[in-house]
């Protein structure tokens, strides 16, 4: 009777639902699988809605940012545009287009980044209005006199000062903004912010190494 028992047992069959198999994806790809709310099933889905559950919106830290920057780099312009009839200096001279280049390509950018989304565009000169507040780093009226009154050495000496500390306020405003929970996740904005903070940073060693220089010949 014992061994009856154990065979019995050994033959039973069992309780247990076979496991179902795995949804598979469409043309064979491992399948993407959306867990589902609270008691119900999860679900596959395809790439694409995947795509669009990822999809991360932009916050008016990054709206804030992008009509802030217009203005700041308008400034970088504005010097730039002195330097053309004030400096000797080819190497100034190259700094200068290449600066102009980036900048005025970035403000096309930000306008339009922000006319997409249906945001109010600024005056890209707004910041030489009476009372207008500076973003971080950018030359204050009497800064910007003294660059304009200034020529030869002395203009390419105040010139590297200003947009050291120009592009240092970029930096400061790219690093609130990353520090901002929620801000710079769109892709376009934080691809956006990367360019503007390795491109700032390349800039200012190119100039402190070109202000040594100056500074070594005016002693």
């Amino acid at each position: 009777m014992l061994a009856i028992g154990v065979a019995s047992c050994r033959t039973a069959p069992s309780s247990q639902p076979a496991p179902a198999p795995a949804p598979q994806a469409p043309g064979g790809a491992p399948p993407i699988v959306q867990p589902g709310a609270p008691g119900e099933a999860s679900r596959v889905i395809s790439a694409a809605a995947a795509s669009d559950l990822s999809r991360v919106e932009y916050t008016g830290a990054d709206i804030k940012f992008m009509q802030g920057m217009i203005g700041h780099h308008a400034q970088a312009l504005e010097m730039v545009q002195l330097l053309k009839t004030r400096t000797g200096s080819d190497d100034m001279k190259k700094l200068a287009l290449r600066i102009e280049l980036s900048q005025d390509d970035e403000i096309k950018m930000m306008q339009g980044w922000l006319r997409v989304r249906g945001q109010q565009v600024p005056d890209r000169n707004a910041m030489h209005m009476h009372g207008a507040m500076l973003m971080p780093g950018m030359l204050t009226p009497d800064e910007m006199k003294r660059l304009e009154q200034s020529t030869g050495a002395d203009f390419d000496r105040l010139f590297l000062e200003g947009m050291i500390k120009h592009h240092g306020g970029a930096l400061t405003m790219v690093k609130d903004l990353l520090d901002t929970p929620g801000a710079a996740q769109e892709s376009d904005v934080f691809a956006f912010v990367s360019d503007v903070e390795a491109d700032q940073r390349m800039e200012i060693d190119r100039m402190g190494a070109l202000l040594a220089m100056i500074r070594e010949h005016q002693r």
